[in-house]
């Protein structure tokens, strides 16, 4: 069973700065570190994860020997996904790569680091789960939501992380084809516009190995990294 040992902190800086402290150290695959707040919680693109005391899923999982390591960052939202909608009356979509949407608003964060050489990563993951409106930063009240917002119902964030738990245990142990099917079941970007970078252009889905493809004025583009954006 992945989650055992666990170390939970009251307040850290970052849930995965602990998980990644302790893999480096030797812990085994499934070793769980949660909080109830961060001081210094990050996002992917280096960006900061804010959430009130106790309001949202904090947590990172060491993972070691895993399989389909460059389709992890799929699996853990699909995992999330699947959790979320166990425990609260939602449906989830997922942004390319790995943030999970629910009514186009971002209910989590994924930000997935590791030393694939030492054999081991780190599943960082952020849920909002009963954070209200008035809560969230000014910026992000109109682009973020929480579990209890979207379900119009109270959700226990025990049962929701033991449910995580299992689904993520199910997740990393499946096949690379069910991984692309459940994950693309959930494309939020799927026939939209969107920009990146270089250019914009209408995604297609994603390739064997997890890439963004773009049709690109009728070429084909493929993207493995960086921020996309969608046009409204």
């Amino acid at each position: 069973m992945i989650g055992r040992p666990r170390v939970h902190h009251r307040a850290t800086d970052s849930t995965n700065e602990r998980a990644r402290a302790l893999a480096s150290a030797g812990a085994p695959h499934g070793t769980l570190v949660t909080a109830d707040a961060q001081s210094a919680g990050r996002g992917r693109q280096g960006r900061s994860w804010v959430a009130p005391p106790g309001r949202a899923l904090l947590m990172s999982l060491v993972v070691r020997d895993f399989g389909e390591q460059e389709l992890l960052p799929l699996a853990v939202p699909v995992a999330v996904c699947e959790a979320s909608e166990y425990v609260a009356p939602v449906e989830c979509r997922i942004k390319w790569p790995n943030d999970v949407w629910v009514d186009g608003r971002k209910l989590a964060g994924i930000l997935v680091e590791g030393r694939p050489q030492e054999g081991w990563a780190v599943l960082g993951i952020g849920l909002n789960v009963s954070t209200q409106e008035n809560e969230f930063p000014a910026e992000l009240r109109d682009a973020a939501t929480s579990l209890a917002l979207a379900a119009g119902t109270p959700v226990d964030r025990g049962i929701l992380l033991e449910t995580l738990l299992r689904t993520l245990e199910s997740r990393l142990a499946a096949p690379a084809g069910d991984i692309l099917g459940a994950w693309r079941e959930r494309d939020a970007l799927r026939g939209a516009r969107v920009r990146w970078r270089d250019g914009e252009g209408t995604a297609a889905g994603v390739t064997a190995t997890g890439a963004l493809i773009v049709d690109q004025d009728g070429k084909h583009v493929e993207l493995d990294a960086g921020e996309v954006h969608l046009l409204r």
